[in-house]
């Protein structure tokens, strides 16, 4: 059963997240918060697998709602998604970088978000696709202008160092198992072992990672 929790200042579209989720077996919705400060407060207290997070509300944004969640050792179990009509570069960048595991637009279909749900809970990193092309545009200027390694970068292997290039890319385990000539379980293996030894929550923080690294030509 996937929890979620659902952040929005608008009280219909919580009521209209919340319709559509409740009619799902497999999920369940654990609370509501119209606020970024009443979110935190709440994922403390309920532990969701999920967080549905709008950006713009009045108080705590959803950007610093996302930072204290990712930030809190006790929620390393609760992925974020941000959900919100607002597709901008400086909103999606800072949300990765906060911490949220997706990036949905509020003009997403039901399909669309319940899958996002599903993907990001099993560990997937989930971006709309004019999203994704946004992201590494602007994620490749940035590291022109600053190149930071992540300080436990030299802990890979060199396997594992092409592996998170690859998934930097967008590339699915599928795709680098057959990028590498390897098995799709010693290509996620790979991809576990390097989110571990980096610290990362899912597989949105390594490409983060992968970028301002270098890994990625």
């Amino acid at each position: 059963m996937i929890s979620v929790l659902i952040v929005d200042d608008q009280d219909l579209v919580r009521r209209g997240l919340r319709s559509l989720l409740e009619d799902e077996e497999d999920m369940m919705v654990v609370g509501e918060a119209a606020d970024g400060l009443d979110a935190v407060a709440l994922a403390k207290r309920e532990r969701p697998d999920v967080v549905l997070m709008d950006i713009r509300m009045p108080g705590v944004d959803g950007l610093e709602a996302t930072r204290r969640i990712g930030a809190d050792p006790d929620l390393a179990g609760t992925r974020v998604v941000v959900l919100t009509t607002f597709e901008t570069d400086a909103y999606i960048l800072e949300a990765l970088r906060n911490g949220a595991s997706g990036f949905l637009l509020k003009d997403a279909g039901p399909d669309e978000i319940l899958h996002a749900l599903r993907l990001v809970h099993a560990g997937e990193a989930l971006l709309a696709p004019s999203v994704t092309r946004r992201v590494v545009r602007e994620l490749i200027a940035a590291r022109a202008r600053v190149h930071t390694p992540h300080p436990r970068l030299g802990d890979l292997t060199a396997r594992e160092r092409e592996v998170v290039g690859l998934v930097g890319r967008g590339h699915s385990n599928a795709e680098i198992a057959e990028e590498l000539v390897l098995s799709p379980a010693t290509a996620r293996t790979h991809v576990s072992r390097a989110m571990i030894k980096l610290g990362a929550r899912d597989r949105a923080q390594l490409v983060v990672f992968a970028y301002q690294s270098g890994l990625v030509d």
